[in-house]
C-alpha cells in the first residue's frame, strides 16, 4: 500500500481558478500539489477563450476584406489559408499555456503533478500517470478545477460518423465544404459564422424554436436574422433523428413540423452542451455530492457536501465563464488568506457572444424581469440611429436595456452591436455602482465613440413616457 504524501493544499485541475490559487496558496507558505491532466491552462487557454477568438479574429478580417468594397477600397480576390489560420491560433495558445507553466513550475512550495486524479478517501486523492505509474497524496483542504468537456447526444448513428467537437473543428487544416451544425449555442452559432466567414456553407439545426434559448426572443430574432443575412441556413425547431455516413461526408435527418428533413453536409459539429469531468473522480469515496447531471453541489462558500474540499469553475454548474471560474479563485483566496467572507450570492454575470456584431449580456433579460413581476421600463436603440457604427458601416443590431421604474436603475441588458462587450461593460460599471439610468442618460462620453450611445438609449426612452 503506497503511503500518502503529504500536503496542506491539493488542487484538482489548472483552469481559470486553479492556477492562481495554486500560486497564491503557496505564496502565502502552504505546501501545494496541483494536478493537471492534460494542458495547463483549462478549457479557456487550450479549447475555449483564447483558441476561438484568435480564429474569430482572423474570420473578422476575411469579412472585412469581402467587404472593402464598400468602403472605397478594392482588396481583389479573398482566399482563406485555415493551416496558417490554425498555426497562428497554435502559436498563441502555446504562449498562453507555457507562460502559465513556467510561472507555476517557478513557484516555490507548488508541485505541478501531470496525471489522472482521483479520489481514494476524504482527505486522499490518487494520482495516474502517462506512464502507468501511480502515487497517492494527502492534505486538509482539497479544491477541485476539473472542468467540463463537450457533451455527446443520443443520437442513432453517431459512433458511426467523424463528428467534430469545439476542440477538434480548431484542427481542420481545410474549409469545410458545407459545415452542419447540431446546436444553436455560443457554440455553434460562433463556429458557424466563423466557418461561414472562411468560406463554407453552413446549416445550423436547432432543436428550440429560437437560437440562443435564455435570450429574449427579440434578441434571438434579431441573431438568426444577422445570421441568416450572412448566408447560414438557420434551422429552428429541428429535432434531431439519426445520422450516417455518406460519400459526400454525413447525412443528418431532422424531424420539423412533423415532416423529416435530410441535410447532407462533409463536415458534422455537434455543440449541444457540455457535461462535467466528475465521472472519473471517485467522488463517492469523499462523499462528494453531485446534482443529476454530475456537477458538483456546492454552497455561497464553493464549499462541497464533504468538509475542507471545495469546487471551482465549471464543474460546479451554473455560469460556465471564464471570468467566473476566476472569481472564484479570487472568493476563495480572500477567505482563505484574509478572513473576509465572501460568497457567490449575487455577484454579477456578465458574458459576450463573440458572433459579429457581438452580444453583451449582464443581468436580467427582459423575460425573467416580467417572471418576476417586476415593474419595468425598456429602453431599446437600433444600433443604425448610433453615430459611430454608421461611420464605420457597423449598423446591424441594437442595444436593449431593462430599468427599474422605482429605483431607475438599470436591471440588465443585452448590447447585440458592434463591441457589444465593451459597450455592455460601461452599463455593468453603473449597475455595480447603483446608478440611475439617469447617469448614463446624461453622462458626457467622448464622441464619437460607441459609449456615447448609452446617452441617447436613455433619452429615447425618456420620450415615450
Amino acid at each position: 500500500m503506497m503511503i500518502p504524501r503529504p500536503y496542506d493544499v491539493i488542487i484538482i485541475g489548472s483552469g481559470q481558478a486553479g492556477t492562481p490559487l495554486s500560486t497564491a496558496l503557496a505564496g502565502a507558505g502552504m505546501r501545494t500539489a496541483l494536478i493537471e491532466r492534460t494542458h495547463v491552462g483549462g478549457t479557456c487557454v487550450n479549447e475555449g477563450c483564447t483558441p476561438t477568438k484568435t480564429m474569430v479574429a482572423s474570420g473578422r478580417v476575411a469579412y472585412l476584406a469581402r467587404r472593402a468594397g464598400d468602403y472605397g477600397v478594392h482588396a481583389g480576390t479573398i482566399s482563406v489559408d485555415l493551416q496558417k489560420v490554425r498555426q497562428r491560433k497554435r502559436d498563441i495558445v502555446d504562449s498562453f499555456r507555457n507562460g502559465s507553466q513556467a510561472k507555476i513550475e517557478k513557484t516555490a512550495n507548488l508541485d505541478l503533478i501531470f496525471g489522472e486524479a482521483r479520489f481514494t478517501g476524504p482527505r486522499t486523492v490518487a494520482i495516474r500517470s502517462k506512464d502507468g505509474t501511480e502515487h497517492s497524496l494527502t492534505a486538509k483542504r482539497i479544491f477541485i478545477n476539473a472542468g467540463t468537456r463537450a457533451s455527446r447526444p443520443k443520437l442513432p448513428g453517431l459512433d458511426g460518423v467523424p463528428f467534430l467537437d469545439n476542440a477538434s473543428i480548431m484542427e481542420l487544416g481545410r474549409v469545410p465544404d458545407h459545415l452542419l451544425i447540431l446546436g444553436g449555442g455560443y457554440i455553434g452559432l460562433e463556429f458557424g459564422q466563423l466557418f461561414r466567414r472562411f468560406g463554407s456553407r453552413v446549416t445550423i439545426a436547432q432543436s428550440g424554436d429560437q437560437l440562443l434559448s435564455k435570450e429574449d426572443p427579440d434578441v434571438a430574432e434579431e441573431v438568426t436574422k444577422i445570421l441568416r443575412q450572412d448566408g447560414i441556413e438557420i434551422l429552428l425547431s429541428a429535432k434531431a433523428l439519426r445520422v450516417r455516413p455518406t460519400d459526400e461526408g454525413v447525412q443528418l435527418d431532422v424531424e420539423r413540423e412533423d415532416r423529416s428533413t435530410t441535410l447532407v453536409g462533409s463536415h458534422l459539429l455537434v455543440a449541444t452542451g457540455r457535461v462535467p469531468n466528475s465521472d472519473g473522480l471517485n467522488l463517492s469515496a469523499a462523499k462528494i455530492r453531485t446534482d443529476s447531471r454530475g456537477f458538483i453541489k456546492v454552497n455561497s462558500h464553493l464549499q462541497t457536501t464533504a468538509a475542507g474540499i471545495y469546487a471551482m469553475g465549471d464543474i460546479k454548474g451554473g455560469p460556465a465563464f471564464t471570468h467566473i471560474s476566476y472569481d472564484d479563485f479570487r472568493i476563495l483566496r480572500d477567505n482563505l488568506l484574509e478572513k473576509r467572507g465572501r460568497t457567490t450570492t449575487h455577484r454579477p454575470v456578465p458574458y459576450t457572444v463573440f458572433i459579429d456584431p457581438q452580444l453583451g449580456r449582464i443581468g436580467m433579460t427582459e423575460r425573467e424581469a416580467r417572471a418576476q413581476k417586476r415593474q419595468i421600463r425598456i429602453a431599446k436603440l437600433p444600433m443604425s440611429a448610433v453615430a459611430r457604427a454608421i461611420e464605420t458601416d457597423e449598423t446591424r443590431g441594437f442595444i436593449k436595456a431593462i430599468v427599474d421604474k422605482k429605483t431607475k436603475r438599470v436591471l440588465g441588458a443585452a448590447v447585440l452591436g458592434v463591441e457589444g462587450g465593451e459597450i455592455m461593460s460601461v452599463i455593468e460599471v453603473a449597475m455595480m455602482g447603483k446608478l440611475p439610468y439617469t447617469a448614463l442618460r446624461d453622462g458626457i462620453f467622448a464622441h464619437p465613440t460607441l459609449a456615447e450611445s448609452l446617452n441617447n438609449l436613455f433619452t429615447a426612452m425618456e420620450r415615450t413616457k
